[in-house]
């Protein structure tokens, strides 16, 4: 029922504007509303002197162009997912700052898929196949089979620091392998005969690279029973990582950890609990080169992944193969750089 003493009331006029659309700003700039389209879209073919007359028309107007509007005419959403397992490896949060700046500057927008272990592929890949996306990049373990998925459903993928086992895919590593080699070397070098390794998870494929790389270097110098324990790349999986090394009542001189994150924990434990001297008594090596790894009271001795190269990488590899989905797969594998810090006795 209506209100009468509403109805007696004064209509007061409305202060919001219809907002400008591309036809508005066609009709004023004497072009077509096509030639509007291109002037926004990204690499949209169409004469300077045409596109400084609709940029100024637009700006008078106040037009912004539509994104979802641009994407029903281009066939393209300009939208990424990126899958990242937040346990697996927590320098993934640098990885990500670069990979979104990288697509922001391409105009292409960012949807996070954040895994809390690398098994939890299948529930995130139900949920990318419900957006229409352009391309995804992958910083997670996906099985042959997933990687058929993408295929299946026509969506160009690019895998970060993942090599597939068989499946035909696109990808960018840093060649943990050969790092984590070069440290053992320089831990031999140094007179080092007492290893313990804290490593990575079990599902984490960079993980486990660096574990079996640091065991086989050792073997080949004769050390087959190199004890293991494992954490979750986090800083107290590095402390309770070198509580359990030390309780095995093993001698101890050096310490192979799978990331900086846990070479961390593991130097606050050595100090804190066990009273140790870092590097005098005892040598603790990480991986990443990540920036709190810089701090002045760790100064981590590591190798330092290329993360600026690895994403520019990543990403123009995911462009190219949208542009063309027809691009052959490849990988580009990067060095890591030596960081001689001062966690580790070095010669």
């Amino acid at each position: 029922m209506l209100d009468e003493d509403a109805m007696d009331q004064p209509v007061k006029p409305t202060t919001l504007a219809r907002r400008a659309t591309s036809y508005d700003v066609a009709r004023k700039a004497g072009v077509s509303q096509s030639a509007v389209s291109r002037c926004f879209a990204p690499g949209g073919s169409i004469a300077p002197a045409t596109r400084k007359r609709i940029e100024k028309v637009a700006a008078e107007l106040g037009y912004r162009p539509n994104a979802l509007a641009q994407g029903l005419i281009s066939g393209r959403t300009n939208m990424v997912a990126v899958l990242i397992s937040s346990l697996t490896n927590l320098y993934y949060p640098e990885v990500l700052e670069e990979l979104t700046r990288r697509l922001t500057e391409r105009d292409t927008r960012v949807l996070l898929f954040s895994l809390r272990a690398e098994g939890e592929v299948d529930e995130v890949l139900d949920q990318v196949w419900r957006h229409s996306l352009d391309g995804v990049i992958s910083a997670a373990r996906l099985s042959d089979a997933q990687i058929q998925l993408f295929e299946d459903h026509r969506v160009p993928l690019v895998l970060y620091n993942r090599v597939p086992a068989k499946a035909r895919a696109a990808s960018v590593c840093c060649d943990s392998a050969a790092g984590e080699v070069e440290l053992v070397e320089r831990l031999l070098a140094a007179g080092h005969r007492d290893f313990g390794i804290i490593a990575g998870p079990e599902d984490s494929y960079v993980g486990e690279e660096r574990r079996r790389a640091a065991l086989d270097r050792l073997a080949a110098a004769g050390f087959n029973d190199v004890p293991v324990v494992r954490g979750d790349f986090s800083y107290s999986g590095g402390r309770e990582g070198l509580r359990q090394l030390m309780a095995g009542g093993i001698s101890l001189n050096a310490v192979i950890c799978g990331n900086d994150q846990m070479a961390i924990g593991a130097i606050d434990c050595a100090r804190e609990a066990f009273k140790l001297k870092i590097p005098d008594d005892l040598s603790i090596v990480g991986f990443d080169g990540t920036a709190p790894a810089s701090w002045s009271s760790y100064r981590v001795t590591s190798i330092r992944q290329p993360v600026r190269r690895m994403t520019e990488a990543a990403v123009s590899m995911l462009i190219e193969r949208i542009e063309n989905e027809n691009t052959s797969a490849e990988r580009r594998l990067f060095a890591g750089e030596f960081v001689r810090g001062a966690s580790a006795r070095l010669a």
